[in-house]
């Protein structure tokens, strides 16, 4: 007998961002580990910086003022990594960057032409990874966020 997949729903979190400098409302894919307990895992890679990773265990509660499953705290933390990416030259192609890095083993969700949102996995050296986003950065080709750097990506950079 086969193990069957968690469900997946929809999660609002609420959140001050420092990417867009404003209290920020954005929603998200998670599994849920034990609906009774309200228990879910993040299936999502986040846009515009809470401080939560994929695959972060946290609370969620519905919540009527918001009329839905709503975040209230992370309680184990997967050691993933979110880092943002918005692109400063117009002739650079977004997907053969994602491309690059997804070939690391870093996947990426794209929201338009020109931003996208990476998840750096724990088991991927982060130290490997700093010096190719301050390459690009340098050039002028993108601008980067770490809205969410795990202890162990901090940890790779000692």
């Amino acid at each position: 007998m086969s193990k069957q997949e968690p469900e997946l729903v929809k999660i609002l979190f609420r959140y001050h961002s420092n990417v867009l400098d404003e209290v920020t409302v954005e929603t998200m894919w998670a599994k849920t580990i034990d609906k009774t307990k309200g228990i879910y895992q993040l299936d999502s890679i986040p846009f515009y910086g809470p401080t939560i990773a994929p695959s972060d265990t946290f609370i969620a509660k519905y919540t009527q003022e918001e009329e839905m499953l709503t975040f209230q705290e992370t309680i184990k933390y997967s050691d993933n990594s979110v880092v943002l990416v918005s692109i400063a030259d117009e002739q650079t192609d977004k997907e053969q960057i994602r491309e690059k890095f997804k070939n690391i083993g870093c996947v990426s969700e794209g929201l338009n032409d020109t931003y996208f949102a990476m998840e750096i996995p724990k088991n991927v050296n982060y130290k490997k990874i700093k010096p190719i986003l301050e390459d690009y950065e340098e050039r002028e080709i993108f601008h980067y966020a770490e809205p969410c750097l795990s202890n162990k990506h901090k940890q790779d950079l000692e």
